[in-house]
């Protein structure tokens, strides 16, 4: 090979080195996963069947099951997908008692908390949400006052 092929070579690998660079960083990423907490309040007829309180992100699909020791068929079971719109955040939520299910998509804007009626009437099933993104100055403060109350709780003065 000579010593002009090489550099023809060289000279093309590195145009094409140049385009493949220019092509990736013009090509739109996906959006990064934000990350996402949710606190739920579940009733059924009035009564309070669960508060669970959850981690997850967008574009990932959270599940929560509660099950008593030995139990065949669970408490109830939750799923939520959140996905990002934007400034706000669409959520789909399945929620299954033993003898009730439930369906509901809705739009959500950090820190801010919906009831949602999942039964066939008003009352027999009902979740209350509350969603904020996990790195924002809401979401410490929130996590702040519950330490704060756990400490008052154990007897200790500041």
């Amino acid at each position: 090979m000579t010593r002009s092929t090489l550099i023809k070579k060289a000279w093309l690998a590195l145009v094409l080195v140049g385009w493949a660079c220019v092509a990736l960083t013009a090509l739109p990423r996906e959006a990064e996963a934000e990350p996402l907490y949710f606190a739920l309040e579940v009733r059924r007829e009035g009564r309070l069947v669960a508060q669970p309180k959850l981690l997850g992100e967008t574009g990932r699909t959270v599940r929560a099951e509660r099950r008593k020791p030995g139990a065949q068929q669970p408490d109830y079971r939750l799923v939520l997908t959140p996905t990002a719109e934007g400034k706000a955040f669409h959520l789909e939520l399945d929620l299954a008692l033993p003898e009730l299910k439930g369906h509901s998509e809705l739009s959500l804007l950090h820190g801010q908390e919906r009831r949602v009626q999942l039964g066939r009437w008003p009352g027999d099933l009902e979740v209350s949400l509350l969603l904020m993104k996990v790195d924002s100055p809401e979401f410490r403060a929130l996590m702040d006052l519950t330490r704060d109350a756990e400490a008052s709780d154990s007897g200790l003065t500041i």
